[in-house]
């Protein structure tokens, strides 16, 4: 068949329907019968063999994706996840840090089945629902106090975006029209969007994006195991605090907002702070007029120990960005709580334009509210803070195992959050090659064994369910243990 250029201004140069065909095979009503068949390795065959078609993964090199066998998860329950073959296995990492009360939790799943029967999505551009309103409601209740007023969006990194923005608007149309840059952390992670990678710190994730992005003012990450300044901690009296007042100091004038991760930098490899730490940037911020944003997005909801990372240190920052375990796992949904000092900036009469222009479709999804309402309510009717603290001990102790083994450089734990440097050599810290896929290697091998967790680059993350079970923290362990043995051996 001869090609056709198609103009779509021009009806009579659309494509017919003979045409599409041939392009483009419709799926033939077998294909889509397979999909309910009982013969399960047909099933597992046809739906790899479809992802492989169709489909381009996020952070993964599509050219080993094809080459290997993808693993098809069909259905979760409690700290489990199983693939289109029957086996199960243990989720080390929550489903990317966002599983809460395990899977297939029945409040949660009751709560969205109502929701649905009711509303499932309106416009919040001009009208609300109740759903949002007591969401809105409850976060502020649970956040460090001062933090009044809730912006809805959908992702960590839009919750990120939504603070840079606020911040930078707020002083645009404040008085103060030079406070234009930001300060973050090398090392820092802050999502995908242009902002959010424009204060990110992670040159394999976002050099190449370079030219894109604008320039903002780093400071050094506090990774004592590998510390830039060459100090040791505690002798170190938190250098890299003072470094980072000292970058303050300089730029006091231009800088709209320092963004960060409380307590723990977690793409970055699970960097853990030292303590006092994060309240000295709080006063650092103080001190020189600076908002403070604190990025909650992996650290919230329990993840160290306590409902928000901040409340540890006392702190309550200008900005707090929440997402990834705000709705149990459920459904995309992320929040940016903000002061009223923020709000009220914005105020104003409508010709004055100090509106917030920015918005999203699914902002305040119905469901996605009804789930995390449904999500606080477990943790209050199960004190799941509570029985975290044993858990996160019972953690501890298990990990010390790991710790000793020869090719393990640190194991850095706060809460549930947990990363294993992996080290060519112990005694000078020397790392792996990244060639080498030691990370990986090692998440292929627990998987051979029914776990599932992810690397970054050399560092093996753990980051369970917070309802996970003591046994079943043994056997991420244990199973962590001897993938990182056979893995590096």
């Amino acid at each position: 068949m001869k090609c056709k250029i198609i103009d779509f201004r021009n009806p009579c140069s659309v494509p017919t329907e003979t045409e599409m065909a041939v392009r483009r095979p419709a799926p033939t009503k077998s294909n889509t019968r397979i999909l309910m068949t009982n013969d399960k390795k047909e099933t597992n065959r046809r739906l790899a063999s479809d992802d492989k078609r169709y489909l381009w993964h996020p952070f993964t090199q599509m050219r080993d994706w094809e080459t290997d066998d993808p693993l098809v998860i069909v259905r979760g329950k409690g700290s489990y996840l199983f693939d289109a073959l029957g086996k199960k296995y243990l989720d080390g990492v929550s489903s990317l840090w966002v599983n809460v009360h395990g899977h297939r939790k029945k409040e949660i799943d009751d709560a969205v089945i109502r929701q649905v029967k009711t509303l499932a999505h309106s416009t919040f551009l001009g009208l609300t629902h109740p759903a949002a309103i007591e969401l809105a409601k409850r976060l502020v209740h649970i956040a460090p106090p001062g933090l009044e007023r809730v912006f809805y969006s959908d992702s960590g990194s839009t919750a990120v975006e939504i603070a840079l923005k606020m911040a930078f608007q707020f002083w645009r149309q404040n008085g103060e029209e030079g406070r234009t840059k930001f300060l973050s952390l090398k090392e820092a992670y802050h999502g995908d969007t242009i902002g959010s990678v424009s204060v990110g710190g992670m040159d394999l994730f976002h050099d190449i994006f370079q030219p894109l992005l604008f320039e903002t003012i780093k400071a050094p990450a506090p990774y004592c195991y590998r510390c830039e300044l060459g100090l040791t901690h505690p002798d170190c009296g938190l250098a890299c605090a003072e470094e980072l007042g000292e970058l303050m100091r300089k730029n006091a004038a231009c800088l709209a907002g320092m963004v960060i991760e409380p307590l723990v930098q977690g793409a970055a490899g699970m960097l853990v702070q030292p303590p006092g730490y994060l309240r000295r940037v709080r006063e650092l911020c103080d001190n020189h007029g600076v908002f403070m944003i604190a990025d909650e997005v992996a650290t919230g909801f329990g993840r160290t120990g306590t409902m928000f990372a901040c409340e540890q240190e006392g702190v309550t920052p200008d900005f707090m960005c929440l997402a990834k375990g705000i709705t149990g796992g459920y459904l995309p949904l992320a929040a940016t709580l903000a002061t009223d000092r923020v709000y009220e900036g914005f105020k104003g009469e409508y010709a004055d334009f100090r509106t917030f222009f920015h918005g999203h479709t699914y902002t305040a999804n119905p469901l996605a509210c009804a789930a995390a309402l449904a999500n606080l309510d477990v943790f209050g009717n199960e004190n799941t803070l509570a029985t975290l603290k044993p858990k996160i001990r019972h953690l501890r102790h298990e990990l010390m195992k790991v710790e000793d083994l020869p090719h393990v450089g640190q194991v850095r734990q706060k809460g549930f959050m947990v990363g294993i440097e992996l080290v060519r050599d112990k005694r000078t810290k020397e790392p792996y090659p990244l060639p080498e896929k030691r990370g990986i290697r090692v998440t292929v091998e627990a998987r051979k064994r029914g776990v599932i967790i992810r690397p970054l680059g050399n560092v093996i993350v753990l980051m369970p369910p917070l309802s996970i079970s003591e046994g079943e923290l043994k056997k991420l362990v244990d199973v962590t243990h001897k993938s990182i043995k056979a893995a590096t051996a």
